[in-house]
């Protein structure tokens, strides 16, 4: 059975992406669309995360590729790759005329080929447009378009698989991410949870879309909500915290809530409001778990978040809602804690920002009082590591440069609940 039931107790299982062509294919004239601060260099940002996956393992974590498990799931059953065709494939992405063409050839490939263009995007040239009666000659597309144009473009940010799939106790959050770019990253994660053999009839719940009904989130007009899973955070005992900010929305905090209340899954979400600038993208850029009664968070943010407490209201579909006077405060009190020790991003305020940037507060818990962090981040690691926390470090000079940290690249699946580590006498 697969859930996530905090954020420190010890990691089984995790998912991650292992850079490939979709980094390959960002450029000087894309990046900024493509959500990259710079050019990755390919092979430096692979060796980076071959070490951390190295290290997950050596803490004794199950890591899965995501490109894998969808390749799996492809193969697995005839439904996802169809599925998979006819969503990405379509009259707006290679026109009408070549769209029967270009189905059928994805259709054909093995589920390790389509799988790696599904996040690698798909050139001209990778296609056979020559032959058939859809051939160049007949489509403006296949006519007009450079052979190294891309038809679909590549989903880079997949490297983070934290955002597009969150799991919260027993149950999974397909995310209708915030950036265009970004939005068919939830429909990769979806084939995997709906036809790979691992996760197929495994019994867990998808708290969005309801059922886990992929039509109905992709048809539903959003006006503009969405919710990331950086911003995401099962924290035990019954509660999750929730970020709004740059990329999640009040109202999909509100969809989430209800969801988990109606099956008894949460009683509480406490909700953080955070500034809507890049650098705090996402909660856990500013605040994460070090230990059951640790963090580390950039305090400039946090001290002066504005935090809310829902609970099921008195009716069903409703919520009781109310501020709460103090964000740590709050965490403090669902965790049952007398207080929460926060360990500030080290250093003076100019090297807290450039620490802050550098994903300092975004470290990855694998059991209680033990995280992998950059090493980049020298300060903060000290402090960290001064509060009796082990701090595991690993290089992430080219892996950040897409704004993530080691939270921010892994996907947890199965994770021990925490609470029962809690000492029973904290003062």
């Amino acid at each position: 059975m697969y859930g996530v039931h905090s954020e420190v107790g010890r990691l089984r299982t995790v998912i991650v992406h292992r850079p490939d062509i979709s980094l390959e294919r960002l450029t000087s004239g894309n990046h900024d669309d493509l959500l990259f601060d710079d050019l990755p260099r390919v092979e430096d940002a692979q060796r980076e995360h071959d070490a951390f996956v190295a290290l997950l393992r050596e803490r004794g974590v199950e890591v899965l590729y995501h490109q894998d498990l969808l390749a799996e799931a492809l193969d697995a059953d005839p439904r996802a790759r169809l599925r998979a065709v006819e969503r990405t494939v379509n009259d707006l992405t290679v026109g009408p005329v070549l769209v029967d063409t270009v189905r059928a050839q994805l259709e054909s490939w093995p589920g390790a080929r389509l799988a790696r263009h599904l996040v690698g995007g798909l050139m001209a040239a990778e296609l056979d447009l020559e032959g058939g009666s859809a051939g160049r000659g007949d489509s403006l597309v296949g006519a007009a378009g450079a052979p190294s144009g891309l038809i679909l473009p590549p989903l880079p940010n997949s490297l983070f698989q934290r955002d597009p799939a969150a799991w919260l106790y027993g149950g999974v959050c397909l995310n209708p991410l915030f950036w265009h770019a970004r939005r068919r990253e939830t429909l990769n994660q979806w084939l995997i949870y709906r036809f790979h053999p691992r996760f197929a009839g495994a019994g867990f719940e998808f708290w969005y879309p309801p059922d886990g009904a992929l039509a109905d989130a992709e048809e539903e007009d959003f006006g503009g909500a969405s919710i990331e899973g950086g911003d995401m955070m099962p924290i035990g005992a019954g509660t999750v915290v929730i970020g709004i900010g740059e990329r999640t929305t009040a109202s999909m905090v509100e969809k989430v809530a209800l969801s988990m209340f109606g099956k008894g899954a949460a009683t509480r979400v406490i909700a953080v409001a955070l500034p809507s600038v890049r650098a705090y993208m996402h909660l856990d850029t500013v605040f994460t778990f070090l230990d059951v009664d640790k963090v580390t968070a950039y305090r400039p943010v946090m001290d002066a978040a504005p935090a809310y407490s829902l609970r099921p209201g008195s009716a069903d579909g409703t919520l009781d809602v109310h501020p709460e006077p103090s964000f740590f405060g709050a965490v403090a009190d669902a965790l049952g804690l007398a207080s929460l020790e926060v360990v500030p991003t080290g250093g003076d305020e100019h090297e807290q920002v450039r620490e802050q940037w550098g994903s300092a507060n975004n470290v990855l818990a694998v059991e209680p009082g033990v995280v992998i962090g950059y090493g980049k981040n020298r300060r903060t690691n000290r402090a960290i590591a001064a509060r009796g926390v082990e701090v595991l470090e690993i290089d992430g000079a080219e892996l950040g440069k897409g704004r993530g940290g080691a939270r921010c690249l892994t996907c947890p699946v199965l994770r021990d609940a925490s609470e029962a580590l809690v000492a029973l006498d904290r003062g």
